[in-house]
């Protein structure tokens, strides 16, 4: 049985939860990252995967105010996204960042190339 990373007590309940980037790199800062971000948040909230009730976007790290049937499925979803989408504008902007979030990924992480 495959073990869930999130620990949801009360899946009706709003959950107060944080998404960091690897090393706190400030990904967030440039508004087209962000821009990401609220386009994967609006998708999960259209397609009725998730009700936010609240959430503020730092340079490093958000924090969401959330409720889902299945949240810690819709989480891992808007973080897979949101990660896929970042990494391909970088790769296309050639940023230094990819060589940051390369560099700081951890070891155990074999099946991809950035954090």
């Amino acid at each position: 049985m495959a073990r869930d990373r999130y620990r949801i007590l009360d899946p009706s309940a709003p959950h107060f939860l944080t998404c960091t980037v690897v090393q706190w790199l400030p990904v967030f800062a440039q508004p087209a990252n962000a821009q990401i971000l609220l386009d994967s948040l609006q998708h999960l909230q259209a397609q009725s995967r998730l009700s936010l009730y609240g959430y503020v976007i730092l340079e490093n790290h958000c924090h969401l105010l959330a409720r889902s049937p299945d949240l810690g499925k819709a989480i891992a979803s808007f973080k897979s996204y949101t990660a896929r989408q970042i990494i391909d504008r970088l790769i296309a902007r050639r940023s230094p960042m990819l060589d940051l979030l390369a560099f700081h990924k951890a070891r155990h992480k074999v099946d991809r190339d950035r954090g």
